[in-house]
């Protein structure tokens, strides 16, 4: 929020959790970084793999510039892995895009909370941008139908974040189970594959719950204007 009220305490928790949150998933990111998987199989090997096993043939990999800027684009069928995933043959590499190829095995199979999420995605980005700045407006003059807006716009907001926790966790189940159906050989890969992936779950966690508590006050801080 733009301003200090005595809401605010109600971020500390959220606040720490988001910085372990990132914390871990870089330091997981970092340490299986170094430790070469088992198959010696490149991310972008391993996207092909589980892509073509799935008859997902027409989705292209290809790499991108960025560290963790691992993505699936469903409008272009394109699955982008960081130059150190795409080229990379750590258990990092292999477990980032494994979750990314399992995003395009949901989008393949119509998955309904990705269905969801790409819907009321212009919704979300109009809430994230505009609630606050209403919401502020409303607030240092004293518009309830300001707030009101502001608290609706953001709501959209949350629900997005909701929505991806199924989508995310789901992904990294997929990638999980291509993983033990015979791409990594060891036990040890399997276990820091799902060091990485829990790690990258957390943010996730953590940003939604950033986004319930600031709903939470700004409906606090409309109460007070009544």
């Amino acid at each position: 929020m733009f301003f200090y009220d005595s809401t605010i305490i109600l971020l500390i928790p959220v606040l720490l959790l988001a910085f372990y949150a990132q914390n871990k998933v870089k330091s997981n990111y970092r340490k299986y970084a170094k430790i070469h998987n088992s198959s010696s199989i490149s991310g972008a090997d391993v996207a092909r793999r589980i892509l073509d096993k799935n008859g997902l043939h027409d989705v292209q990999v290809k790499p991108v510039k960025g560290v963790l800027t691992d993505h699936y684009d469903p409008r272009i069928k394109t699955v982008s892995l960081s130059q150190d995933v795409y080229y990379g043959k750590s258990v990092s590499s292999l477990s980032i895009a494994a979750h990314e190829v399992g995003h395009a095995v949901q989008h393949a199979v119509n998955y309904v909370p990705l269905n969801i999420r790409a819907t009321i995605l212009p919704v979300a980005s109009i809430g994230t941008t505009a609630a606050f700045p209403i919401f502020f407006i409303g607030f240092l003059f004293s518009m309830p139908f300001l707030l009101d807006i502001g608290i609706i716009l953001f709501a959209g907001a949350l629900l997005f974040h909701v929505v991806t926790l199924p989508v995310e966790f789901n992904a990294s189940k997929r990638a999980m189970m291509e993983l033990n159906n015979g791409l990594v050989t060891t036990q040890e890969d399997i276990e820091g594959a799902k060091n990485v992936l829990n790690a990258a779950a957390l943010t996730y966690v953590a940003a939604t719950l950033m986004t319930l508590v600031h709903l939470l006050r700004m409906i606090l801080l409309r109460g007070s204007r009544s």
